[in-house]
């Protein structure tokens, strides 16, 4: 099959051709799919898209109009998909279900580090031979209390490693995760939670319900020297009400991997001629604030599982064969269920 994979990253181009040359036509770019990009695919039975695609109904219009008939995700969340126009256009749609949990929970945990040790701030004075510690006292993790907003794989995967430094384990999820309780971490409410937390870390699917979840309301039971982390979905901050946290003098520090505005900032480089979003630039300008760009996943062994779970979906899409990864299936049959949308 003639696939046209999208937003593919310099490093995951040799791990994609790898898998896919043996079996398949694949053609890759660097640009991301949208509605201005969406022509490219004319004569593609499939595409295959990042994180950051914007599969609106304009997109998959065009997409179904050059003959586009199968939509493979190389991403776990698909809040960026509308998948009842996908389903009125005929275009299937499959994503990967999950891939290595330990790699979000990971970075989740670099962040919160880097941050709580004041690792960018010293690193850069370092660079200018400025090595005194004016600045950068931090705090033991050890006898923290660790609040787990999401107890799912990734949230499982973040409070076994909370475990390790010997915390007080907090959690807070609409499900009971076993593997939580067992590591002794107590469910309470939300509120609860932000409240007594030293360090809170964000493992929610996006959807209507978690929009905005840690908004000011939330914000405002943070202990002032709390540190908050986000390596899930943007839309799950109000970044305005953050903003307006941190210029309160608020929160020892923040680690964002995700931010809701990101589709057309994160993954293109903006060196040279900057960014007019004047929120992000705000938010990136406070010292205890630490954004990287959307790369929690991006480990050799999560990326190399994204894409063989890619392939599958390919593959039985050619054999008529269903599977949990299948969002929108073909016309005529039925997806064997769909999950919230996670990362």
């Amino acid at each position: 099959m003639e696939i046209l994979a999208y937003g593919v990253q310099a490093d995951e181009q040799p791990l994609l051709r790898a898998a896919f040359d043996a079996r398949h036509q694949l053609r890759t770019l660097a640009v991301f799919l949208n509605h201005d990009t969406a022509p490219l695919a004319a004569g593609y039975p499939a595409v295959s898209s990042g994180v950051n695609a914007e599969l609106d109904a304009e997109t998959l219009e065009i997409l179904a109009a050059g003959g586009t008939r199968l939509i493979a995700q190389r991403a776990t969340g698909f809040n960026n998909i509308d998948l009842e126009a996908a389903a009125e256009f005929g275009l299937t749609v499959a994503r990967v279900s999950h891939y290595s949990p330990h790699a979000v929970a990971e970075h989740a945990w670099t962040l919160a580090l880097a941050v709580n040790r004041r690792l960018a701030r010293a690193v850069g004075r370092a660079r200018e031979f400025d090595f005194r510690l004016d600045g950068l006292l931090g705090r033991d993790v050890h006898g923290m209390t660790v609040g787990v907003i999401g107890t799912g794989r990734i949230g499982a995967c973040f409070a076994r490693i909370a475990h390790g430094f010997g915390t007080e384990l907090l959690g807070w999820d609409p499900t009971e995760n076993p593997d939580c309780l067992r590591l002794g971490l107590r469910y309470v409410a939300r509120e609860e939670l932000l409240a007594r937390s030293n360090l809170v870390s964000l493992h929610l699917p996006l959807v209507p319900a978690t929009h905005h979840l840690i908004d000011a309301s939330a914000l405002a039971l943070l202990k002032d020297d709390a540190i908050l982390v986000n390596t899930s979905r943007g839309g799950l901050i109000d970044t305005t009400a953050l903003v307006r946290t941190l210029r309160a003098g608020r929160l020892a520090g923040v680690g964002l991997d995700v931010y809701e505005e990101e589709t057309g900032v994160f993954f293109h480089d903006r060196s040279l001629e900057g960014i007019d979003d004047d929120l992000l630039v705000r938010l990136i300008s406070f010292p205890q604030v630490l954004v990287t760009s959307h790369q929690a996943y991006f480990t050799r062994t999560a990326v190399g599982q994204i894409i063989e779970a890619t392939l599958r979906n390919v593959d039985d899409f050619e054999a008529g064969r269903s599977s949990e990864n299948v969002l929108v299936p073909r016309p005529g049959t039925r997806a064997l269920g769909v999950p919230a949308p996670g990362r």
